[in-house]
């Protein structure tokens, strides 16, 4: 992005840090032998840290975000568990993130997760759930499918929670 777009591309990494907490700004530099090392400047330091010394969390996010800025993206994106290395609360922001590109992008975001925190960032016309049967196939229906399901959440009720307490499990 940064050779075919440079402009668009340091648009792209101010957006990403103001999404990402504790960075002030994401920049870089260019190294001896030609790479571009990215530095992130974090706050309450004077000096950026570059990306190898960045939390694998971090960096994550960073490459979710990037993704989502392809100023040409895929019509269809498969992301397997991004909770994995993330804070509990940064997946409710990155939720919504995949939410608002696939509707403003027109892709579709296919997610799987075993974090009940990234479910309840979600609704149940969002949420497929996927069983594993005893033939070694899988079934998936929606989770609004379930009517309980459906009035719990309208009530109020965390579709992660519901998940936790086995209600999103075949009957």
């Amino acid at each position: 992005m940064q050779r075919e777009y440079p402009d668009r591309f340091h648009d792209v990494l101010g957006r990403i840090a103001e999404k990402i907490p504790g960075i002030e700004g994401i920049g870089t530099e260019k190294s001896l032998d030609g790479r571009l090392l990215l530095q992130f400047n974090d706050r309450g330091f004077k000096d950026p840290f570059f990306a190898q010394q960045m939390s694998d969390g971090t960096l994550k996010v960073f490459a979710y975000l990037l993704l989502l800025e392809d100023p040409d993206p895929p019509p269809f994106i498969c992301i397997e568990e991004p909770e994995n290395g993330l804070y509990h609360k940064l997946l409710e922001t990155l939720a919504e993130e995949f939410r608002e590109h696939a509707q403003t992008k027109k892709t579709q975001i296919f997610v799987t997760t075993h974090q009940p925190y990234f479910v309840d960032a979600l609704g149940p016309e969002e949420t497929w759930v996927l069983e594993k049967g005893d033939d070694g196939f899988a079934t998936i229906r929606r989770a609004s499918d379930d009517p309980i399901v459906k009035a719990m959440v309208d009530e109020g009720r965390p579709l992660g929670s519901l998940w936790y307490s086995d209600y999103l499990d075949a009957k």
